[in-house]
C-alpha cells in the first residue's frame, strides 16, 4: 500500500443501544465519543440503530411474506397487462 493515501484503520466499538449490545472491531470510522471496553482500554464508540442483536431476521421475529399471494393480489387490483 502506498503511504499517506489511506484513512487510518483503528479499533472502534459499535454499540446498539436498543438491544444493549456492543462489539469491538476495526474500522476507518471515527468518533468523538469514547467508551471503556472490557479489557480496560478506551476506544471510540459509534452508535448504530440496528445490529444482529436487534434486527428481526437475526432475532427470529421476522415475518415470512407470501410472495405468490402478493403477486396475485397485485394482479387482481391492477389487472394483468397485455401488450
Amino acid at each position: 500500500m502506498r503511504p499517506g493515501i489511506h484513512p487510518s484503520y483503528q479499533p472502534i466499538v459499535f454499540r446498539d443501544k436498543s438491544a444493549d449490545f456492543a462489539f469491538l472491531t476495526r474500522s476507518t470510522l471515527t468518533s468523538s465519543e469514547t467508551i471503556e471496553w472490557e479489557d480496560g482500554n478506551t476506544y471510540p464508540v459509534y452508535d448504530v440503530e440496528v445490529s444482529s442483536a436487534s434486527h428481526p431476521f437475526w432475532t427470529g421475529q421476522g415475518k415470512i411474506l407470501d410472495t405468490a399471494g402478493r403477486v396475485e393480489k397485485f394482479e387482481r387490483r391492477y389487472g394483468k397487462r397485455t401488450r
